[in-house]
C-alpha cells in the first residue's frame, strides 16, 4: 500500500465534452478508455469521457458543464486556475506541434519562443483552457 495518493487523471470541465476530448485525443495521440469511444449510431450524449495512453493509463478526463467562463489570461478578470504543460524535444518540434494544435482548433495566446532557456507557446484549447507547449 503506497504512502501517498496517486493521481488518476486530470479532469477538465467543458461545454462540449466530445469535442474537447477529440481535440486532446488528436493532439496527444491518446485513445478512449473502453466504452468511451463515439457511438457508431445514435446520439452522442457523453457527459464524462476519459482518454488513456498506449499503456492504458488514464491521462485526461472531460466533464460536461452547462456554462464555462473562458479565462481572460493574461489579464486576471477570469483567472486561468490551472493549465496543462506539454513538452517536445526541439524548437522544430515545437513549431510543428503548434501548427498541429492550431489546425485542431487551438488559439495562440502567447509566443515566448525567444526565451533561450525555455522557449514556449501558450495556447487555448477549443473550450478556452490554456496549455503550454515547451521545449524540454
Amino acid at each position: 500500500m503506497p504512502g501517498f495518493p496517486q493521481l488518476l487523471h486530470t479532469a477538465i470541465d467543458t461545454t462540449d465534452c466530445r469535442g474537447l476530448a477529440e481535440f486532446y485525443r488528436e493532439l496527444c495521440g491518446y485513445r478512449y478508455r473502453p466504452g468511451d469511444a463515439p457511438p457508431e449510431d445514435g446520439p452522442d450524449d457523453a457527459d464524462w469521457l476519459v482518454l488513456v495512453d498506449e499503456a492504458g493509463t488514464r491521462k485526461l478526463a472531460f466533464q460536461q458543464v452547462d456554462r464555462l467562463e473562458r479565462t481572460t489570461w493574461p489579464q486576471h478578470d477570469v483567472p486561468m486556475q490551472m493549465h496543462l504543460d506539454f513538452t517536445v524535444g526541439s524548437p522544430a518540434e515545437l513549431e510543428h506541434q503548434r501548427g498541429r494544435a492550431e489546425k485542431l482548433g487551438a488559439e495562440l495566446l502567447l509566443d515566448r519562443t525567444d526565451d533561450e532557456h525555455e522557449p514556449l507557446y501558450v495556447l487555448a484549447d477549443p473550450s478556452g483552457h490554456p496549455f503550454c507547449l515547451l521545449v524540454r
